[in-house]
């Protein structure tokens, strides 16, 4: 018996015009933080990385799914988005009296959060110095610090407030 062996073609590279981002590998990315690359989760990473570094809550990223006709309930996104934070594929930021925001720029990094329009921003990490802080309890040790900036506008008439 004679077999016929075709020659599989060369995987050719494919040329982007330089600035052109790459595609975006969410299943790859998945597959790597150990997350099982559902159908879901797969539609809901592309919409949540394919923008880059930003700061998302599940409401918004409803909002944004419906508009890609993704189907996924409220609950899904909020417990894929715990999911990929579990995994440490974002952070979770929470705020006082405010939604848990979903930063996907995991490097280390503060945050200021706009009290009047609930926006929230990078605040680079060597902006901030910490000092003084407390001994952890036995057996454990401290992993991170994260740093909230709560900013408000300035009242008509007030005095600065002194550091």
């Amino acid at each position: 018996m004679t077999f016929a062996y075709q020659r599989m073609p060369a995987l050719v590279k494919e040329r982007r015009p330089a600035g052109e981002p790459k595609p975006l590998n969410v299943r790859g990315m998945l597959n790597h933080f150990g997350i099982r690359p559902t159908r879901q989760r797969l539609a809901l990473a592309m919409l949540l990385f394919a923008k880059g570094n930003r700061h998302v809550t599940a409401e918004a990223l409803l909002a944004e799914a419906r508009i890609a006709r993704v189907q996924a309930s409220y609950a899904t996104i909020y417990n894929v988005l715990k999911c990929f934070a579990d995994a440490g594929l974002v952070r979770c930021l929470a705020v006082e009296g405010h939604p848990m925001i979903f930063d996907t720029n995991t490097s280390p990094h503060h945050h200021f959060f706009f009290e009047d329009s609930a926006e929230i921003s990078d605040l680079s990490f060597g902006d901030v110095s910490i000092t003084g802080l407390p001994s952890p309890p036995e057996g454990y040790e401290i992993t991170k610090v994260d740093v909230v900036v709560r900013l408000r506008p300035k009242k008509k008439g007030a005095q600065p407030a002194s550091a």
